[in-house]
């Protein structure tokens, strides 16, 4: 791109915030519950799902005696009170937000949390930051399914095509890059291949609001 995108669209944990850990303590912790063993191999195989596909892992792998909807419950109870005592951004994360907000880029939130555990995490940002958002409860196809990037663009009346998704797993990235977006991908719990659309950078920290489009 040599022109500013028509958005950015955002992924959010372990992207803006840097919640995985809370995941997998949380996670470690419901399986250890019913007797059974959780490794960090398993926890790493669901970075980035939807929390239902999350949940159908861990009953299946974790021998989880629960409910789907009930095992997501376990989980954002777990978290939300985990980022309610300490909540960690990703280095450089709201500094990006902030600047392409300055420069009057619309921004949009695509991330598989469910909205009450999302909206923890944008209670600490100031309101006018977003100007859509997409949450797991809510679209009917999770990441990687293109759905939730479709859904954003289609809030903000832009093509896809000429927005940037901001994603740290390669579930999300598969989501952006099948709805047709340019992809910036930070990497953070799994490693992530380049690919035509497909830039990876170590940090946000390394990037300014104009070097998403220019380099």
């Amino acid at each position: 791109m040599t022109n500013p995108p028509a958005a950015v669209l955002w992924d959010m944990d372990g992207t803006l915030v840097d919640t995985e850990p809370y995941w997998f303590a949380a996670e470690h912790r419901l399986v250890e519950s019913f007797g059974n063993t959780w490794s960090d191999e398993h926890a790493h195989a669901v970075v980035g799902f939807d929390l239902f596909d999350t949940a159908a892992y861990i009953i299946e792998h974790g021998g989880v005696d629960l409910e789907p909807k009930a095992v997501v419950e376990n989980l954002l109870d777990a978290v939300i009170s985990a980022c309610q005592e300490q909540l960690p951004w990703r280095p450089g994360a709201r500094e990006l937000l902030q600047e392409l907000q300055s420069l009057g880029v619309p921004c949009a939130l695509v991330t598989m949390s469910w909205r009450r555990f999302a909206e923890a995490v944008l209670d600490e940002l100031p309101s006018n930051m977003f100007a859509a958002t997409v949450f797991g409860d809510e679209v009917r196809h999770g990441k990687p399914h293109p759905e939730p990037y479709l859904t954003a663009a289609a809030l903000l009346n832009v093509d896809p095509q000429e927005c940037i998704a901001i994603e740290d797993s390669p579930t999300g990235v598969a989501s952006a890059h099948a709805a047709g977006c340019r992809v910036l991908g930070v990497p953070n719990m799994k490693r992530l291949e380049t690919g035509d659309g497909i830039r990876i950078i170590s940090s946000l920290a390394d990037v300014d609001a104009r070097s998403l489009w220019t380099t």
